[in-house]
């Protein structure tokens, strides 16, 4: 029988003990924003199609959004999108050519970071 390769590795299953990169940190938030605007814009867009039938179904939307919970899930749905669009910039920056080192890469997610943390504040403000 054949050994793996390097089969003294030490395996760390343990996810809280793992040290990732800030790059793999956006990249898993970017797959999840994905995954959230998936499930929010089917909400939303029922929303929308209520709204749009009849004066009554405008009224019941708009009474419905005045909830505090409605508002979360909103500002939620909102700032995955925003999140996902300043993350989706960066990979077409990088697609481009610019930042694909690791020095450019770490810079571009810290730069990531920071512009979605004040726009996802920026419309937690306008929602509330």
């Amino acid at each position: 029988m054949k050994e793996a390769v390097n089969s003294k590795r030490p395996v760390n299953l343990d996810l809280r003990t793992i040290k990732l990169p800030i790059t793999a940190y956006t990249s898993i938030l970017h797959r999840i924003s994905g995954v959230i605007l998936f499930i929010g814009l089917a909400a939303l867009l029922y929303g929308l199609d209520l709204s749009l039938s009849s004066e009554d179904g405008f009224a019941r939307v708009k009474a419905f959004l005045a909830y505090p919970l409605v508002k979360l899930v909103i500002w939620a749905v909102l700032s995955a999108l925003l999140y996902h669009l300043v993350a989706g910039v960066r990979h077409l920056i990088m697609d481009m050519g610019a930042g694909e080192t690791l020095q450019g890469g770490k810079l571009g997610s810290q730069i990531v970071l920071i512009v979605s943390a004040v726009l996802i504040v920026l419309v937690g403000v306008w929602i509330w």
